[in-house]
């Protein structure tokens, strides 16, 4: 008997003690299936950046070069987070204005355990939109490959996110003018891609193209290493657009329906049209597709269903790989890695299509449920394009004035003989093989 009592005891005690959190959770309103979610999510969009983005960018360089992109995006990477602790998470997401957050929040101040945003801590909030302000400019990176100083692109890099990366998100998702309009960008086709795109075409334009150019193809060094950062990135993805409904429901699990469908749709049309125009379809086509359906849905995955998916996909797949041979072939511009093309096109595209197929009289194409509440399609096109000119506006002639002060102050280039050395040896004073 004593035996069984005190197996009861025992017994009982580990069921209260499993027990007292959820009525701790209960009490405060935290959701811990949201939570674990969003925690999940912020780890798979970290991975977008490191290593997915960087493995990506640093196969698509010349080997002399590999070593510096991926300096330029782990350095991006610590760099953000340091600021968004100090000041520009309260810039992005404090009350403010409708134009700018506030210093509320300056090191996090007020984000305790006790702090909730719905029904997650805010400190996982902050946490995964941190994840958010280290790809952003991370993106940019691939338009000036192999030829930026590094100590110009921590300057530059530093200075748009507080100039533009702050602002555009206050306005889309901290309570700003756009957000009151009724813009639908679910996970940041203004936010993210469009500021990255222009940012990425203007800083080609002023830094201009790489040595040879014109002259020389320049071909990526490591494919296998592409491939690599593009399947992470399309892992990671599933966190990026599925994370930001902030609960684990049925708008996170179509999200990432949603995002697989139009990843497919964009890298098989691309792979298609580059099969008909060059008789082969290459690897770097089909992951660069891919890279633009990924794009291209993320301001409407939480807005469309998987009819609309598809059809994004293709477009996306279609309209990047000719705004791609524009760019660099009509244009002659060195957009390094297509950052304009495919993140730029695709974020302007998506958001705009949000606007079409979120409309819930369009079935299977739209997300139904998801959309309630927005406006007719014609006005909710209206308000899309409105978002679309003025962050385009807003990013280009902020990216413009802040290139043009960095390079009067400490110069943005690096010399032509650094650069036929390469910026591994010239900046880092390393090489990525040491066979070369």
């Amino acid at each position: 008997m004593p035996r069984l009592l005190n197996g009861f005891i025992r017994t009982s005690f580990i069921i209260t003690s499993l027990l007292l959190p959820s009525w701790a959770w209960a009490d405060s309103g935290l959701n811990g299936a949201n939570t674990a979610w969003v925690l999940t999510a912020t780890a798979l969009v970290l991975l977008m950046t490191l290593p997915g983005l960087s493995l990506f960018y640093g196969g698509l360089v010349r080997s002399k070069n590999v070593l510096s992109v991926l300096m330029q995006c782990f350095a991006i990477a610590c760099m953000s987070s340091v600021l968004w602790l100090l000041f520009v998470y309260s810039l992005a997401f404090g009350e403010g204005n409708a134009w700018i957050g506030d210093f509320s929040n300056v090191f996090f101040s007020g984000v305790s355990e006790d702090a909730m945003v719905g029904d997650i801590p805010e400190s996982v909030f902050a946490l995964f939109q941190m994840t958010f302000a280290i790809i952003t400019p991370a993106l940019i990176v691939g338009a000036f490959a192999e030829r930026m100083r590094f100590s110009a692109m921590l300057w530059f890099s530093a200075l748009w996110l507080i100039l533009v990366y702050a602002p555009v998100t206050h306005w889309v998702w901290g309570g700003g003018w756009l957000q009151t309009m009724g813009l639908l960008d679910f996970a940041g086709g203004t936010v993210v891609h469009i500021t990255a795109g222009v940012a990425a075409l203007v800083a080609a334009l002023v830094i201009g193209p790489r040595h040879g150019f014109h002259n020389t193809a320049i071909m990526p060094h490591n494919m296998t290493m592409v491939v690599m950062g593009a399947g992470m990135l399309w892992v990671g993805w599933f966190g990026f657009n599925g994370g930001s409904a902030l609960a684990a429901n049925g708008d996170a699990g179509m999200a990432m329906l949603v995002t697989h469908v139009s990843s497919a749709a964009g890298a098989l049309t691309w792979m298609f049209l580059e099969w008909l125009k060059y008789k082969k379809p290459s690897v770097l086509g089909i992951v660069t597709g891919m890279v633009a359906g990924l794009g291209t849905i993320t301001p409407a995955s939480g807005f469309v269903g998987p009819g609309g998916a598809l059809i994004i996909g293709i477009v996306a797949g279609f309209v990047c790989f000719n705004a791609t041979l524009f760019i660099k072939r009509k244009l002659k511009i060195d957009d390094s890695l297509d950052v304009f093309p495919v993140h730029g096109m695709g974020g302007i595209i998506g958001t705009l299509m949000a606007g079409v197929f979120a409309s819930t009289q369009l079935g299977v194409f739209s997300g139904q449920g998801f959309a309630d509440g927005i406006q007719s399609m014609g006005e909710q096109l209206g308000v899309q394009l409105v978002g679309v000119v003025v962050t385009i506006i807003y990013t280009a002639v902020i990216t413009w004035g802040l290139l043009k002060i960095i390079d009067i102050g400490i110069g943005l280039r690096v010399s032509q003989e650094e650069e036929v050395e390469g910026l591994d040896i010239a900046l880092h004073e390393e090489r990525g093989y040491d066979s070369l």
